[in-house]
């Protein structure tokens, strides 16, 4: 299986609304792809308060489970996908995505 990491940086000016949105586009994609086999994420639950303070400003994190590459592939150029990004684009000031294999 393969697992990608999506870690986001919110522009200042995304307010909770938007961010709100998003994150509802972003989790209505596991009924749209049926690629993905699990997705998961929300807001960093301690950004404040983390004994390791290595968030780096990003304050929201995503998990999306596919079960290969090809999967994954399909998923990113899938017509849902892209219209979140389009979506998010405006308000996001950074993203980190991370793809690893899992057992």
């Amino acid at each position: 299986m393969l697992q990608h990491s999506v870690l986001i940086r919110f522009l200042p000016a995304a307010t909770a609304e938007d961010i709100a949105r998003i994150s509802q586009h972003l989790a209505s994609l596991s009924r749209q792809i049926p690629d993905i086999l699990t997705l998961g994420g929300g807001p960093d639950v301690s950004p404040d308060v983390s004994p390791e303070g290595l968030q780096h400003g990003f304050t929201h994190g995503w998990l999306v489970q596919f079960v290969d590459a090809a999967a994954r592939d399909a998923y990113l150029i899938h017509p849902a996908y892209q219209a979140c990004v389009a979506t998010l684009k405006p308000f996001v000031d950074d993203v980190l995505v991370c793809d690893f294999a899992v057992n």
